[in-house]
């Protein structure tokens, strides 16, 4: 274990949150969109993905929709455990000039629960709908910068988010696949 390289991760994780923080700060246009695309990714709103998938294509919305059933049994147990062992406190919480523009769900930082699930979706519609792939990889880059900017999240958790989501997506495409063939 390298002490010298944490506190350096931490020091540059602290400069990244602060750009972004203070960098969108009072731009009314980018912080209703940045508040917007964080809500966009609260979980509620999943389920009618494949509702409206259906409409494109009946068999890839079901399809889509057991491989989602699949990918957030993988990402939430472990963003869940994550965040209760790691236990980082969140932005707003640590560094004084950092504020809350909303309130978190839950108490802790580390991984960014909304950017791993934007992360799951993005993989899914990438795969099932490739026309897609843009704007789903715009949308969930939007999340994870909204969540840095609203002041609930370091930099580092909307990695470790994106580290848990993508795989969970894949697998979730990958059993589904093994488990339900087309």
């Amino acid at each position: 274990y390298n002490l010298k390289l944490h506190i350096s991760a931490i020091h540059y994780d602290k400069i990244f949150l602060l750009s972004i923080f203070n960098r969108l700060n009072n731009k009314r246009i980018i912080s209703k969109i940045l508040r917007l695309a964080s809500h966009s990714a609260n979980g509620y709103y999943y389920p009618f993905i494949p509702v409206l998938l259906y409409f494109l294509s009946p068999a890839k919305a079901s399809f889509f929709f057991i491989a989602a059933m699949i990918s957030f049994a993988i990402e939430l147990p472990i963003c869940t455990v994550m965040k209760h062992v790691i236990k980082r406190n969140r932005p707003f919480e640590t560094l004084g000039m950092i504020y809350k523009r909303i309130s978190p769900w839950d108490r802790f930082s580390l991984p960014s629960g909304h950017t791993s699930a934007s992360s799951v979706i993005t993989v899914l519609l990438s795969y099932f709908f490739p026309v897609l792939i843009l704007p789903a990889i715009m949308w969930a880059l939007m999340v994870g910068i909204s969540r840095i900017y609203l002041g609930v999240h370091y930099p580092t958790d909307v990695l470790a988010g994106i580290s848990i989501g993508v795989p969970s997506g894949l697998a979730g495409i990958s059993m589904a696949s093994y488990f339900f063939p087309v």
